[in-house]
């Protein structure tokens, strides 16, 4: 999963029209025409959130959300998935954060910023009286600690941060101005500095020591007792009790205060139950014992009929950000051990074949799963960006229209026949078309999707062995050796600056989940990606930028290292004993979860 530019956003009140698969171009909405299917308005949703200012709380009381997996650690530096990203956002904090309402960057930790005219030097004023949960300071001595003895520590991985922060392999020199004051020199113009400083910053106090040792990547493990995790976020992390509960209780110590001087947050905790699944998630809530819930397309109309006289509140808030995607095993790779290739000679021949790649693509059939997943509350996908993301989302990608006969007929160029009439293609050599083909448990909108896409291989010749992992276990199957997998489907987060897909699409990153940590690019379109990303992080000019990432998306809606499906319509619910509430189109409903309070 993705970590979310002084850049000019267009703040997204517009909701993706699209020609369903009729093989047309997707595009977005203009402002001017903000009205959602149903007739919801999304501009005026948007305008209200703007103009949203929190009424004074009071303090009690907890949230109870849900997840469908335990935490894979604790440890936001080498997190890549969102199983630790999803708890450590409530410990740790960086510099700045983003608006949940416009997107845009805002002090946090930092109270302001200068920058040179030359763009490469930033130097950030740190709030003064913040201090670490256990009462230490916190202080600029932190953040030099956070990136050279963290980030940018070789021996610390895995380590998605420091995709972002190299700049052609350069990094970013660090100096403590005095303990409120830090600069950044950058070696080139960066222009998602502002906004890659959201970075969760740690204590040197703590954490030093284990660096010394070297057994940092180790620490602040599932195992690691909560008090010895000290942050400066909302929330500590109180307990938590495998495959059931994870529980946040409020820190005393932070440092935000509401209008009237009280400290924040309101909320005591903020507790997690570990569910099987969206089913049961979907029952927890209407039992009430859940209080927020992002709803499938098919319990939409359910929800909103039993709404009325309830004790939650539904919002359609448009298209979702993030992305669920098909990819298959590229990596050209062999296991140290034994010699042999992480992936079969044959089906590696297959799948390094973009015009199999798009045979596949040509196999799904979009609309049947936003019909029958999401009730038909959803879009077609077919680029790495989605339109909720704004500024930099390239509508004029290609598109693959549901057309069987068109991939039987790319796959037929490439010498795939159904020889033997057994309803299975085989390749030139006469090897069936046959893989394995996995997602993960929880997520039953991913199940049915994979379910439907093993259903249409199946029409087109392939012979599919599909399963389902837990989430953990899949993401350690496909993210270490020996890689033992042929395709996948999976998901990632979105966010509206590209460059912070590094990691996902810099043929070196740690996600580049297809063949990941290439020592060189492996194919002409991964360079060309390496050197757009490579160009996009350092041109300051919105517009040239803009350029620079259409073509980026352009080549991955060619290529189809990753085949996108389907974007649901965001649907959340929640419990209506909750003040100061604030949907927004960008930010959802618990982007202000510090000034939550119950009623």
């Amino acid at each position: 999963m993705l970590k979310n530019l002084g850049v000019v956003l267009c703040t997204v009140i517009a909701v993706l029209l699209t020609n369903g698969c009729s093989g047309g171009r997707s595009r977005p909405q203009t402002a001017a025409d903000s009205t959602g299917g149903g007739g919801i308005d999304y501009g005026a949703l948007q305008r209200k959130a703007l103009a949203f200012v929190p009424e004074i709380g009071k303090t009690g009381g907890e949230i109870v959300l849900s997840t469908f997996s335990d935490p894979k650690s604790f440890n936001p530096i080498t997190s890549t998935e969102m199983t630790t990203s999803e708890f450590t956002q409530y410990i740790y904090e960086g510099l700045i954060r983003s608006n949940g309402v416009t997107l845009l960057p805002e002090p946090n930790l930092a109270s302001s910023w200068d920058v040179s005219d030359d763009g490469l030097e930033w130097t950030f004023h740190l709030r003064p009286g913040v201090v670490w949960s256990d009462s230490a300071p916190f202080s600029a001595y932190d953040v030099e600690f956070t990136f050279n003895d963290l980030i940018y520590n070789t021996a610390v991985t895995p380590n998605s941060s420091r995709d972002i922060f190299l700049i052609e392999g350069k990094r970013i020199a660090i100096k403590v101005i005095d303990s409120l004051t830090v600069k950044f020199s950058l070696p080139f113009p960066y222009a998602p500095f502002l906004r890659a400083m959201s970075q969760e910053i740690l204590p040197k106090h703590r954490y030093r020591k284990y660096v010394r040792k070297g057994t940092f990547p180790t620490e602040l493990s599932i195992k690691t007792p909560p008090a010895q995790m000290i942050g400066t976020g909302p929330f500590l992390l109180d307990s938590y009790l495998s495959s059931q509960k994870v529980i946040f209780k409020r820190n005393p110590l932070y440092w935000k205060t509401d209008s009237a001087g009280n400290r924040l947050p309101y909320l005591e905790r903020v507790v997690y139950t570990i569910v099987g699944d969206q089913n049961a998630e979907l029952l927890k809530f209407k039992r009430g014992e859940v209080d927020y819930l992002s709803a499938k397309g098919e319990d939409y109309p359910g929800l909103k009929k039993e709404e009325t006289g309830s004790n939650y509140t539904v919002y359609r808030l448009g298209p979702a950000t993030g992305s669920n995607f098909l990819i298959f095993n590229q990596n050209r790779d062999r296991d140290p051990k034994t010699g042999r290739g992480y992936v079969d000679s044959l089906k590696l021949s297959w799948f390094t074949n973009a015009n199999f790649r798009r045979a596949m693509a040509h196999a799904l059939d979009k609309q049947n799963m936003i019909n029958i997943v999401m009730n038909g509350l959803g879009y077609p996908q077919w680029g790495p960006m989605t339109p909720s993301e704004g500024y930099f989302f390239n509508p004029d990608v290609a598109t693959y229209a549901y057309d069987i006969e068109k991939a039987k007929q790319l796959l037929a160029a490439e010498g795939f026949a159904d020889n033997d009439g057994d309803g299975v293609l085989e390749d030139a050599g006469g090897h069936p078309l046959e893989f394995s083909f996995i997602t993960n448990t929880g997520n039953v909108v991913r199940g049915k999707i994979g379910e439907i896409i093993r259903k249409d291989l199946e029409t087109l010749g392939c012979k599919v062995h599909f399963q389902a992992l837990e989430f953990n276990s899949l993401i350690q199957k496909i993210d270490n050796p020996p890689f033992e997998w042929d395709a996948v489907l999976i998901g990632l987060t979105g966010g509206v600056e590209p460059h912070f897909g590094k990691n996902v699409w810099h043929s070196s990153g740690t996600l580049h989940m297809w063949y990941p940590r290439q020592k060189h690019p492996a194919t002409a379109w991964e360079a060309a990606i390496d050197s757009l990303f490579n160009a996009g992080v350092k041109e300051v000019d919105n517009e040239k930028r803009k350029v620079i990432y259409d073509e980026w998306q352009r080549i991955a809606a060619d290529e189809l290292p990753m085949i996108y499906t389907v974007l649901p319509e965001r649907i959340l619910c929640i419990a209506n004993r909750f003040g100061n509430l604030n949907p927004t189109l960008n930010g959802g409903l618990l982007h202000n979860l510090e000034y939550l309070y119950v009623r």
